[in-house]
């Protein structure tokens, strides 16, 4: 044990005296900055390997009875959604219009379905890659978040991962049963 001791105290004043406190503030801002800066890398784009993201916009929701109209904003998916339905843009309520690819990041929320009773996590895709369809608008801010929680707030552009960031519409695709934690 005495010998580790030894060492770092040998290895601590080496460096004290061959580094200034200004050379190791300096090198610490740095050291912050880069850290800072990691979430403001590119994405990388779903459309550069196949096409398509894998695992989005192929799901369905598999329930049974699902009730409600999907073009109204009063469907039980659409608890937290922000954006034009796709559903009425030429798409579904889980997959994007002809012609746009749906982005691989989304923001989620959970909703309730009538006819169940169940709590389901919903994931709102945005469809890009045409100008925005224009019908169908709904703002449903219940459980939204503030932007400092990125994946729970419905007002950013989640444009990013796809080959265009114009936006088109946005998609409720049920992801499965939320369970009480």
């Amino acid at each position: 044990m005495k010998f580790l001791d030894k060492l770092m105290e040998r290895g601590s004043r080496k460096v004290a005296q061959n580094t200034s406190r200004r050379h190791l503030l300096t090198n610490l801002s740095k050291l912050m900055v880069g850290a800072a800066a990691i979430p403001l890398l590119p994405v990388a784009r779903a459309s550069e390997s196949t096409g398509a993201y894998p695992g989005v916009g192929s799901q369905v929701s598999g329930l049974e009875g699902d009730p409600g109209d999907p073009t109204s904003c009063d469907y039980w998916r659409y608890c937290a959604i922000d954006g034009f339905l796709c559903s009425c843009c030429g798409g579904t309520a889980s997959s994007c219009p002809p012609g746009t690819e749906m982005s691989p990041i989304t923001w989620i929320g959970t909703c309730r379905n009538p006819a169940d009773g169940k709590d389901y996590i919903i994931s709102y895709n945005d469809c890009c890659g045409k100008t925005s369809c224009g019908r169908c608008l709904c703002n449903r801010n219940e459980n939204d978040k503030p932007v400092y929680r990125p994946q729970s707030n419905n007002d950013i552009n989640w444009c990013l991962g796809t080959s265009s960031n114009v936006y088109t519409c946005s998609t409720g695709v049920v992801l499965g049963v939320a369970v009480d934690a």
